[in-house]
């Protein structure tokens, strides 16, 4: 299998249009493609990344970068979601100062979505702006995190809520370097999958569901010798970014005064529980899509409550979130806590909460928090904990 897909996210008013490089052993190029994204004039890259990942692919990275006339630095932070913070973006930070970079030189990001999003945010804000290039190597950063210019760390007062718009020049995605990736670390990926496929369309949402049913996911690392899955699992992931590029080439910056089904804002369907979550287990218990999956069925749950979703429509949704596996015990999480972490999610605009909710398979509405009983969330947050 060797056909690339290419998807271009042109946003209004922004700077600069990008590639998304989508395909199957096409790492070896991203000395080329960052040369196209960037121009001649860059000379020295700062490639960021953990050891882990760079353990399997920093040399061929670093080799491909200076076959193509980069001077590269090295950059291996922690692995992990609780590494996303201030302390380790001050490091990234001064290790820039110490190599001197400009605006004129660029930031490549090799990893999953705390590598991609702490890369970019400190690419945001050094010098007021470096290009920078994603390399996802994980299912949900190949599908959500790389793509639409949200960079942010982690606080103790809530996920994300320090960070910057900084659009990439490119993302290069070589959905190979999923074989080396935990089961559990590709189902945080699926959770969003689905997520996305219940906001987007029927027709993603079924195309989801049926490459789970075929190609169940405790089996994906022996899939990988299947040309047929590859084939299959390249066009999801290309589905997935083209809705969520259309998304955000229409609403970068997510406007809040939007409440219609193209707001950016129903991308953070099952995030109002999810992030609470992470929150409270101080970003070590739950993977980001976890947290999300957990999210999404408390989302789900109140909007049948709330007669959005019919039951039917509830158990089929539910179902295809149980065939990506079953998600962490939650049990002994207070959910009044939980429910109090809400007041401090990102997603508040003044003294308006606004939920993102199913009003059926494929479609999300932005609905107020006003408008659903204190009871039915609390029931429906307490039961999917229970769960």
């Amino acid at each position: 299998m060797n056909e690339i897909k290419k998807i271009t996210v042109a946003i209004p008013g922004a700077p600069h249009e990008y590639e998304i490089k989508i395909g199957t052993n096409i790492l070896p190029e991203l000395g080329q493609f960052t040369r196209k994204c960037v121009g001649r004039k860059t000379t020295r890259v700062c490639l960021i990344s953990n050891r882990k990942i760079f353990g399997f692919y920093g040399g061929t990275a670093r080799q491909s970068l200076e076959d193509a006339d980069f001077e590269v630095s090295i950059f291996l932070m922690p692995d992990g979601e609780k590494h996303k913070n201030l302390r380790v973006l001050e490091k990234v930070l001064a290790f820039f100062s110490e190599k001197r970079l400009t605006r004129s030189d660029a930031v490549v990001a090799l990893g999953g979505g705390v590598v991609g999003d702490l890369a970019g945010f400190a690419s945001a804000i050094f010098g007021r702006g470096l290009p920078f290039i994603q390399v996802p190597t994980t299912f949900l950063a190949q599908i959500d995190s790389s793509v639409g210019g949200k960079t942010a760390v982690n606080t103790v007062f809530g996920k994300n809520l320090i960070g910057a718009f900084h659009q990439p020049h490119g993302v290069l995605i070589d959905i190979t370097t999923l074989k080396t990736l935990p089961l559990r670390e590709m189902r945080a990926g699926l959770y969003e999958a689905v997520k996305q496929g219940a906001i987007a369309s029927r027709i993603l949402f079924d195309q989801t569901q049926d490459i789970l049913q075929r190609f169940p996911p405790r089996n994906f690392r022996r899939d990988f010798e299947n040309e047929h899955f590859l084939f299959e699992l390249q066009n999801l992931i290309a589905a997935n970014i083209a809705f969520k590029a259309g998304i955000v080439s229409g609403d970068e910056r997510e406007n809040v005064e939007r409440e219609d089904s193209r707001s950016r804002r129903i991308l953070n369907f099952g995030h109002t529980v999810g992030h609470a979550l992470e929150k409270v287990t101080l970003y070590k218990r739950f993977k980001h899509g976890e947290a999300v999956g957990l999210g999404m069925r408390a989302a789900a749950e109140i909007s049948n409550r709330i007669g959005k979703i019919s039951k039917h429509e509830l158990n089929l949704f539910s179902d295809v979130v149980e065939s990506v596996g079953k998600l962490p015990q939650a049990d002994n999480i207070d959910p009044e806590i939980v429910i109090k972490a809400f007041s401090h999610d990102k997603k508040t605009v003044g003294d308006s909460f606004k939920w993102i909710l199913l009003d059926g398979i494929g479609r999300a509405a932005i609905t107020d928090n006003n408008n659903i009983p204190e009871n039915i969330v609390r029931e429906a947050v307490s039961s999917v904990l229970r769960q």
